[in-house]
């Protein structure tokens, strides 16, 4: 995801820039919500600063009653964090060029992802005629989890189990809806690429009526019967497109969600391999970073957990 910096090279500019996305309707007091008497109360942050409201006589910062709130960090370098996160740098990367602790990196990494997850779960389905849908097995483990117990060893790298991948042999599958006209995705892990867990993907992310275009997986053999068309290509008889109208066009294939899968799975290596417990975190976050592009203030607002005010679209 771009996230230019270059109107944010002072810590002033990133103070009032973290301002304007947490209090886009101006700063006010978290406890009696009004904006005026704010009379500043302490000045040793600078440019954050301590106010006192006249009102209620609550001192309150910029960062209060937000994911933000008793942070000691200095609006640039949180503004570095979140530039870090959304642009998928390794925890540990970030840590050392921040000169911060690993670990509470790792804790906020987690805590923002979830926001992030949260938000995605509750988009509507995409608004495509035409659709593919279709599952990744990714290898992924308990990384972080001490393993004491000799009978329990942890996954060794390289998982190489064959066929369809399941939460509990550590190669969760996580499955994808692609809307062809729209360019938006959906993507979310699932305990195992059975008809049940595939067919609930869909049913969320699939308006009625819609084409889904599939491989020859059995598991979306039900799908007409929940009132979508489907269309599907072979890949095990190396069938990769058809043309079934006779336009011309190959317009039955799934080869736009493979390559998202591929971009999901160069943006999961950089990371060295993640824990399953935390994969759909990543992939939200991947899903995030490919539907808005860029940086704006409506993404740092989700990233943050921040509430929706007026004048903002989701």
């Amino acid at each position: 995801m771009d996230f230019p910096i270059v109107e944010l090279m002072s810590e002033p500019e990133c103070y009032d820039y973290l301002v304007g996305v947490l209090h886009p309707e101006g700063l006010a007091c978290p406890n009696c919500q009004r904006q005026d008497r704010l009379g500043i109360h302490r000045r040793h942050r600078q440019p954050v600063l301590d106010y006192q409201c006249g009102h209620c006589g609550c001192v309150f910062n910029a960062w209060t009653a937000t994911l933000l709130a008793g942070t000691h960090r200095r609006p640039a370098e949180i503004l570095l964090i979140l530039r870090g996160f959304l642009q998928g740098v390794p925890t540990a990367q970030l840590a050392r060029e921040l000169n911060c602790d690993r670990k509470h990196l790792l804790e906020l990494r987690h805590q923002l992802q979830e926001l992030v997850r949260q938000h995605q779960a509750q988009l509507a389905p995409l608004p495509d005629d035409e659709t593919e849908i279709d599952e990744m097995c990714q290898n992924a483990g308990e990384k972080g989890v001490p393993h004491p117990d000799p009978e329990d060893p942890p996954r060794r790298r390289a998982n190489k189990r064959r066929g369809h991948g399941t939460f509990d042999n550590d190669r969760p599958p996580v499955a994808g809806v692609a809307g062809r006209d729209s360019g938006e995705a959906r993507m979310q892990m699932v305990k195992n690429a059975d008809k049940e867990h595939l067919e609930k993907v869909a049913a969320d992310n699939i308006k009625e009526g819609a084409t889904a275009n599939t491989d020859e997986w059995c598991a979306y053999n039900g799908l007409p019967d929940l009132g979508w068309e489907h269309k599907t290509v072979c890949h095990g008889k190396h069938e990769w497109a058809r043309d079934d109208d006779g336009d011309g066009i190959r317009e039955v294939h799934i080869n736009t969600i493979e390559g998202i899968w591929t971009g999901l799975r160069n943006f999961l290596r950089l990371f060295r391999g993640v824990s399953k417990h935390y994969l759909d975190q990543y992939t939200a976050l991947f899903q995030f970073a490919y539907r808005f592009k860029s940086v704006s203030a409506l993404v740092l607002r989700i990233l943050l957990g921040a509430q929706p005010s007026t004048g903002f679209a989701s």
